[in-house]
């Protein structure tokens, strides 16, 4: 169920964000979820608190409390930041201390748009073109599909670190840490 984008953007969004990652020996942004992450990022202030900042300082994964399960509570500042950043300055004065600001909601919705409400049901040479055509959205989109397969999976992405095991990558190894061996071996 999509946090912030409609069902047919979130549909559009998953296309498009295997087109960037795609499945082959390894897992793509489908199976990690990478569409889920961006939608929770867009839709990040839908939370109490907001889905911004993990808490630490473990994860869980290697020992020590799962702390990264709870997110963060925001301070003023840091949320006029992310607001300004997620949802754009909207005409808002303190938003605007530099300028208009078009946020990731208004980017993601104008770019999944353009690429098309039938971009799901084409054919992946067909989405590839359209793609090529998107221009800067392609370069947010992809930024964010990495951010989504490679970063801590209690964003929404990387479910089951599937992103991590596709390179070779063991996660966040805290409080254990890394032996001299694991660090100077090959």
């Amino acid at each position: 169920m999509p946090v912030w984008l409609s069902g047919p953007e979130l549909r559009i969004l998953e296309a498009a964000c295997s087109r960037m990652i795609p499945t082959d020996v390894t897992a793509g942004a489908a199976e990690a979820g990478v569409a889920d992450y961006i939608d929770g990022l867009l839709g990040a202030f839908s939370f109490d608190p907001p889905r911004i900042w993990a808490g630490g300082p473990f994860s869980g994964r290697k020992g020590g409390e799962a702390a990264f399960r709870s997110f963060l509570a925001l301070n003023a500042l840091d949320e006029l930041a992310w607001r300004t950043r997620i949802e754009g300055s909207g005409g808002r004065p303190e938003r605007e201390f530099n300028g208009p600001v078009v946020g990731l909601q208004a980017r993601y919705r104008e770019g999944l748009a353009a690429l098309g409400a039938d971009f799901a049901e084409v054919p992946g040479e067909e989405q590839d073109e359209r793609l090529r055509g998107a221009g800067e959205f392609v370069e947010l989109l992809y930024g964010h599909c990495c951010e989504g397969m490679y970063g801590a999976p209690e964003y929404g992405g990387n479910r089951a670190g599937v992103g991590w095991t596709g390179i070779g990558f063991e996660g966040d190894v805290q409080p254990r840490g890394f032996t001299d061996a694991e660090v100077s071996g090959p």
